[in-house]
């Protein structure tokens, strides 16, 4: 019988580092647990990459930590084998353009894609095409550029926030490809809930004609809605990335899709618990319990108004008190690394998941309605932000 579908699997934020380093050193499979075999029978393999493979020799001075991995971390990509490798994000850029060009050269010599980033904005912008079984399939990324790590022209970079312009590439390329899928490295890290803009984004891309949308960058997971025909999930927490003790961050889920010449047939959620030294798929009990909870994360974002209420919870648990110490952090800052102080105020002024945040927060407090939030939205940030690991 003709094999008319393809399967694909999407897994999120990747990073050879802190406790899974040694891991993979000894055995470049055993990070990935019960999940091996079922990622690796997919016919195209993507994950998002979120670090440079590279001696970490030109670490820049940003915001957040500047992460890197060892070159020889790439066996544990090729051991499922990933086919794409996703650099639109935060961190391909960490130790600058060399960093970049020698994890681009490693992905290529491993036959490992890269995509999302490059020498300059055309190549950043240049989407991944992959056709099988007469199926052709268009991966197009975006991330917010953070750090001013947003291509440009005769400027390396990665893909940069320029939703108009990915929507009209969509619309154009829906004349010649069957299925469009889009990756996108956004919003505000460790909410429940996706910041208003990125919902508006991923509205504004269903209706341009992608299939499916997939965030990443919370480095927890969210829900998911509809727009019109598209599917689109907000945030798919993280995968093989050691972070600390929540709980929530500590729990992801990737995706398993077949799609057709008529797009999207089916897309499944997998989730896993990320533990010392591997991830664990979910089953009976607990995963009865993640899909309770996508449910509840999923239930505001099936409009605009419930979607901007939950992004006004988000602010109101930050509230004037968080606004007030993040100033304190970043003076305190240039008393000790001026330069470190001004990348993080910087990168207030010009990501847009954080200035939003202050310009949407600062809004409220003005105008006397930052606290006027559901309470259930409102515990739901709570619970995410104080819940610790309560598993063995």
């Amino acid at each position: 019988m003709e094999n008319n579908t393809v399967r694909i699997v999407f897994t999120s934020d990747w990073a050879s580092i802190r406790k899974f380093a040694p891991v993979m050193e000894e055995d470049p499979a055993e990070v990935y647990g019960d999940l091996k075999e079922d990622l690796a029978a997919a016919d195209l393999r993507i994950v998002n990459l979120e670090i440079p493979l590279c001696d970490g020799s030109t670490p820049i001075i940003k915001s957040g930590p500047a992460l890197w991995g060892k070159p020889e971390s790439i066996a544990s990509l090729k051991v499922i084998p990933f086919d794409v490798a996703v650099c639109a994000n935060n961190h391909t850029f960490d130790c600058a353009l060399p960093g970049y060009a020698s994890t681009r050269k490693l992905l290529k010599e491993n036959h490992i894609v890269p995509v999302g980033a490059g020498d300059d904005i055309t190549e950043a912008r240049k989407p991944f095409i992959f056709e099988k079984n007469g199926i052709k399939i268009g991966l197009f990324t975006l991330s917010e550029g953070e750090d001013m790590m947003g291509a440009g022209i005769g400027k390396p970079g990665v893909r940069p926030w320029e939703v108009k312009i990915l929507a009209d590439e969509i619309r154009e390329r829906r004349k010649e490809l069957d299925v469009i899928l889009v990756s996108s490295h956004c919003g505000l890290e460790y909410q429940p809930y996706p910041s208003f803009y990125v919902w508006e984004t991923f509205k504004t891309l269903a209706e341009a004609g992608a299939d499916l949308i997939i965030g990443h960058h919370p480095h927890v997971p969210q829900g998911m809605t509809h727009f019109g025909k598209c599917k689109a999930f907000f945030s798919l927490g993280n995968f093989v990335f050691d972070q600390k003790e929540f709980f929530y961050r500590k729990t992801g889920f990737y995706l398993a899709i077949e799609v057709g010449k008529e797009g999207v047939a089916s897309c499944e959620k997998v989730p896993y618990r990320i533990r010392e030294r591997s991830l664990k798929k979910l089953e009976g009990k607990e995963k009865e319990e993640f899909e309770i909870l996508f449910t509840k994360l999923s239930a505001p974002l099936a409009n605009e108004k419930t979607a901007r209420q939950a992004w006004n919870a988000v602010l109101a648990y930050n509230g004037i008190e968080g606004y007030k110490e993040e100033l304190k952090r970043i003076l305190a800052k240039y008393e000790s690394d001026p330069k470190g102080a001004a990348a993080m105020q910087r990168n207030r002024l010009t990501c847009i998941q954080h200035s939003t945040q202050w310009l949407d927060g600062l809004t409220r407090i003005a105008d006397g309605n930052i606290d006027d939030v559901p309470e259930e939205y409102l515990n739901m940030v709570k619970e995410y932000m104080t819940r610790k690991v309560d598993y063995e």
